[in-house]
């Protein structure tokens, strides 16, 4: 498969390599994109998930052409919302606290705008919806959450593939859109534009 495009993650996101990784999809290179990711005034959260995710897939092919790359960019940005507000991906403690007192009790939605770039710099994007259910947390819960550190730059001040896995009640939709990469359309975008997605099945065999 010398003459195939090669496939750029435009993301340093752990969590997304490893759901490729899970469908035996390896990309050749990472190169994250650094965004503004602000709300516009006014902005809905599909909306601004599907803007980023256009954003950072453009930006990372632009990079890649200028390199000479023959490259399909993957890019995706995740927003977690309560009604129409959005949540921040907080780095301070008491950013995640707010976010979780949110949370607690309530149900949100997860998402996840996910776009591929083609080589001749077309996007192609897909808008992941999932509804989640958060428990009613205790004081105790929230304290002890909020000391482990894991909220830190997570939407919505959380990681479901974590500790805070113990706090959904109820989800309808793509647990792995919660993650930051739902694969099933992941798979899908990919594969129309011809990218092999089932030869790491069969290397994994081997």
């Amino acid at each position: 498969m010398t003459d195939q495009p090669k496939l750029v993650l435009a993301s340093g996101s752990p969590r997304r390599l490893a759901l490729l990784n899970q469908v035996g999809i390896e990309p050749e290179l990472l190169m994250p994109a650094d965004v503004d990711e602000t709300p516009e005034r006014g902005e809905l959260p599909r909306r601004l998930a599907q803007r980023l995710a256009g954003e950072k897939g453009r930006l990372v092919a632009a990079r890649a052409q200028e390199a000479g790359l023959d490259a399909i960019v993957l890019s995706a940005d995740t927003v977690v919302a309560v009604g129409r507000r959005i949540l921040p991906k907080p780095e301070l403690r008491d950013e995640a606290e707010e976010c979780l007192r949110l949370l607690s009790g309530r149900s949100h939605r997860v998402f996840t705008g996910v776009c591929v770039v083609d080589g001749k710099g077309r996007d192609h994007i897909r808008l992941v919806e999932t509804r989640v259910r958060f428990k009613r947390l205790s004081r105790d819960e929230m304290t002890d959450y909020l000391d482990c550190g894991e909220w830190r730059g997570k939407a919505g001040g959380y990681a479901i593939q974590g500790i805070a896995g113990s706090f959904v009640v109820k989800l309808v939709g793509s647990y792995t859109n919660v993650v930051g990469l739902p694969l099933i359309e992941t798979v899908g975008l990919l594969a129309g534009e011809g990218y092999p997605v089932r030869q790491g099945w069969v290397e994994r065999a081997q």
